[in-house]
């Protein structure tokens, strides 16, 4: 059986785990009642603006073939040049 020191020594840690697990719970509610999402309209087109390193991963990506093995897998090859 642990003395009286081991069990007080285990107090705290439970104590912090609860009160950390409260603030959480509290911090969560919190967010949930303030903080609105930002809602445009549903019926607007998305736009999406192309930024330099997209316009360069997508010429990148121009340079591979997506190939199937005989079990149905896809692969990204990279293109032979000719």
């Amino acid at each position: 059986m642990p003395d009286s020191q081991e069990r007080k020594a285990e107090t705290p840690k439970v104590h912090e785990h609860h009160v950390l697990d409260r603030f959480m719970h509290v911090t969560d509610q919190a967010v949930k009642i303030l903080v609105q999402p930002h809602r445009g309209d549903i019926n607007s087109p998305v736009v999406h603006k192309h930024d330099v390193f997209e316009d360069a991963s997508e010429e990148d990506l121009r340079g591979f073939e997506v190939v199937t093995d005989s079990e149905g897998h896809h692969y990204a090859v990279r293109k032979e040049h000719h």
